[in-house]
C-alpha cells in the first residue's frame, strides 16, 4: 500500500470522538480517500474514537451516468459498512437563478450541502479528496486570472467554519499525486467511476488539465510540486499579512466624515456605507502595505478591488500616476461593485451604494 495514503490523524484538526464524513463522488480520488480512511487508517481512527461516514452529492447533471455514480457509491459504502448521506441538489435550476457557470454552481451547491450536514450536527468535519494535481491546476488557473496572494494560496488543507456555522473542511490527500492514487486502487483491486465531463475541454479546468499542464511539465517535470509549494508559500504570506492588518486597521480606518469642531459624522445617504483613511497615514507605509490596506478597506464595505482599481486609488492619493486619475481635491474614481473613491484635503473616502 502506498505510504502517502496512510493518512495521519492530526489532533490539531481532528479531536477524539469526532464524526468525520468523506465526500465520495465515485471517482478514483474520493474512492481512495474512503478506502484509506476505512482500512489503512482504522487503528488511528479507532484509537481516537473517530466515527466515519460518507456523503455523495447528486448534482442533477449527466442523467443516467450520475444515477450510476450514486448507485456505485451506495454499493461501496454498503460493502464497507460505512453510513452514507445521499444528497441531491439542482445545479441547472441554480444556474438559471444566478447565472453562475456550471463549475461555480456545482461547487457552491455541493459545499452548501456539506455545510448543512455540519450545521445540523450530523458530522463535525467533511473530508474531500483534492490531490496535488488539483492544487497545481488551481494555482495555475488563479495565476492566469490575475489572482493576488490570497488567490494563489488556492486549495487550503483545512477550512475552519465560523461559530455560527461549525465544522471543518479537511483535504488529507492534498500532497498526493493522482497517479499514486490510481496505483493504490489497482493494488487494492478497487474499481472507480470515470466522470465523462472531466474530458470536456469547454471547461477551463479541463483545458488546463489536459492541454496546458502536460505542455508545462515538459519544461519542469516537478511542476505540480512547484505549484503546490507556491500555494503553501502564498497561504503563509497571506496569514502573516492578515495578522498585520488586524492590528493596523482599527487605528487607520475612520467612519464617515470629519465635522467642524472635532469628531466625525457617521451618517451616510440611505443605502450607502462609507469609511475614510488619512492620506498622510498611508504615506508612511510601504507600497505593499498600502495596497493591502486599500483592499481590506474595500472588503469591509463588501467589495473587492482589482489590481487596476487599486492602482487608480493609489493615483488619487498621489502615490502613483494614472492617465485617467487626478489628485485634485474633490476628485472621484468610480469603481466596480458600486464602490466610489473620493479625495478630500486630508482623506481618501470610500463609499459603497447598495442597490
Amino acid at each position: 500500500m502506498p505510504a502517502p495514503l496512510a493518512l495521519p490523524f492530526s489532533r490539531e484538526h481532528l479531536r477524539p470522538g469526532d464524526r468525520i464524513c468523506a465526500a465520495v463522488s465515485g471517482g478514483a480520488d474520493s474512492v481512495a480517500l474512503l478506502l484509506a480512511l476505512h482500512t489503512a487508517n482504522r487503528p488511528q481512527r479507532e484509537s481516537m474514537g473517530v466515527v466515519l461516514s460518507a456523503v455523495h452529492v447528486h448534482h442533477n447533471l449527466r442523467g443516467e451516468e450520475a444515477n450510476a455514480d450514486a448507485a456505485f457509491v451506495t454499493d461501496l459504502c454498503a460493502r464497507l459498512k460505512v453510513p452514507l448521506h445521499l444528497l441531491r441538489v439542482d445545479v441547472p435550476a441554480h444556474i438559471e437563478r444566478t447565472g453562475e457557470t456550471l463549475e461555480e454552481a456545482a461547487r457552491n451547491l455541493r459545499y452548501a450541502a456539506f455545510r448543512d450536514l455540519m450545521t445540523s450536527g450530523q458530522t463535525d468535519a467533511i473530508l474531500t479528496a483534492h490531490t496535488l494535481d488539483d492544487q497545481a491546476e488551481t494555482v495555475l488557473m488563479k495565476l492566469l486570472r490575475g489572482a493576488w496572494t490570497d488567490g494563489l494560496s488556492a486549495i487550503h488543507p483545512v477550512i475552519l467554519q465560523t461559530k455560527e456555522k461549525p465544522g471543518r473542511i479537511i483535504r488529507p490527500l492534498l500532497g498526493v499525486r493522482r497517479a499514486e492514487i490510481e496505483t493504490y486502487l489497482r493494488e487494492q483491486k478497487q474499481r472507480w467511476r470515470e466522470d465523462s465531463s472531466n474530458a470536456d475541454t469547454h471547461h477551463t479546468r479541463n483545458r488546463i488539465r489536459h492541454e496546458l499542464m502536460p505542455t508545462l511539465r515538459a519544461y519542469n517535470p516537478n511542476l505540480d510540486q512547484a505549484l503546490g509549494n507556491m500555494a503553501e508559500l502564498a497561504r503563509e504570506e497571506e496569514s502573516r499579512w492578515q495578522a498585520e492588518l488586524a492590528r493596523l486597521l482599527p487605528q487607520i480606518l475612520l467612519p464617515g466624515k470629519p465635522v467642524r469642531g472635532g469628531g466625525r459624522a457617521v451618517g451616510t445617504a440611505p443605502g450607502e456605507s462609507s469609511l475614510a483613511i488619512e492620506i498622510e497615514r498611508l504615506r508612511g507605509f510601504d507600497p505593499a502595505l498600502r495596497r493591502r490596506i486599500l483592499r481590506a478597506a474595500a472588503r469591509q464595505l463588501g467589495a473587492r478591488l482589482s489590481f487596476e482599481e487599486t492602482a487608480r486609488i493609489l493615483a488619487l492619493c498621489g502615490f502613483a500616476t494614472h492617465p485617467t486619475v487626478t489628485t485634485r481635491i474633490g476628485a472621484t474614481v468610480q469603481l466596480s461593485q458600486y464602490l466610489r473613491a473620493e479625495r478630500s484635503i486630508r482623506e481618501l473616502r470610500l463609499f459603497r451604494e447598495f442597490r
